[in-house]
């Protein structure tokens, strides 16, 4: 089976054509599972399923899995990487639309650079008080696409992002779905970075798509920052976060690592 290994800002994910429907439903989660795990098959932060669109004046329709073998809504950094792919496969113009479990997702795709217009962000809660322990933590929420809780920090360097990243990602105030979490320090007016323990990964990834929207956001809604926001990543890759009304739009660079074929191997355990 043919794939394509890509990634954005340090995200990265295995695509694979999937219009004949190769690869059932069934199958794709522990599909997903096993060829996501690093050093003993592809390694991968998700697989991304390219499928045959509901409505046909979309591109295509996608699935996508983290690298547990759960299913997510949506992927900022997938979604640009999945638009770029379409379009070099033939499969597409520079323009589309495409169709996730969170709603349609439009691209532009200029070479490697490539933005999208997530959909509109929902259900803004900011300034809650979250119990953890001995310590009660100040944090924001909004879901971009997937959830996430937003905190704001002074040094990133010092935070424990795995450690507290998961706990507040499985704490009964996110149940059960649970929660992406973005710790994010001001740089200026319109420059922030982002730290981001992603629930599926259940660890901290070099970018969130989604989660660097979240965070971009928020504080542009707490008066923070000024729109375009930049926001540094972990892997030092920038993105760059517009906001136009109600929608939020990704951009940054793709980038094609390779492509190869599947053996049976790569699924043994």
């Amino acid at each position: 089976m043919l794939f394509t290994k890509m990634q954005a800002s340090g995200n990265d994910f295995i695509l694979i054509e999937n219009f004949e429907g190769a690869i059932s439903p069934k199958e794709a989660p522990e599909l997903a599972r096993k060829l996501c795990r690093r050093r003993i098959s592809v390694g991968a932060d998700g697989l991304i399923l390219i499928e045959p669109p509901r409505n046909p004046r979309n591109a295509f329709s996608w699935r996508f899995f983290n690298a547990d073998g759960t299913e997510a809504e949506m992927c900022g950094n997938g979604g640009r990487c999945a638009a770029r792919f379409v379009v070099e496969e033939g499969l597409s113009g520079p323009e589309l639309t495409f169709e996730t479990p969170a709603g349609e997702i439009r691209a532009e795709v200029r070479g490697k650079r490539v933005k999208v217009a997530l959909t509109p962000p929902r259900d803004l809660r900011l300034n809650l008080s979250l119990p953890l322990g001995d310590n009660t933590f100040s944090l924001h929420f909004i879901n971009t696409g997937v959830p996430h809780a937003v905190i704001f920090v002074k040094d990133l360097e010092e935070i424990p992002v795995e450690d507290l990243g998961r706990r507040i990602r499985f704490h009964e105030h996110f149940a059960p779905a649970g929660v992406n979490v973005n710790f994010v320090r001001i740089l200026s007016r319109t420059e922030i970075a982002v730290r981001t323990y992603e629930r599926g990964v259940e660890g901290e990834t070099l970018a969130c798509g989604t989660g660097a929207s979240a965070a971009a956001y928020i504080a542009v809604k707490l008066g923070l920052v000024e729109v375009p926001v930049s926001v540094i990543t972990r892997s030092g890759e920038t993105l760059r976060i517009h906001l136009e009304e109600n929608r939020i739009f990704l951009e940054g660079d793709t980038h094609k690592v390779y492509r190869g074929y599947l053996y049976s191997e790569a699924l043994s355990d």
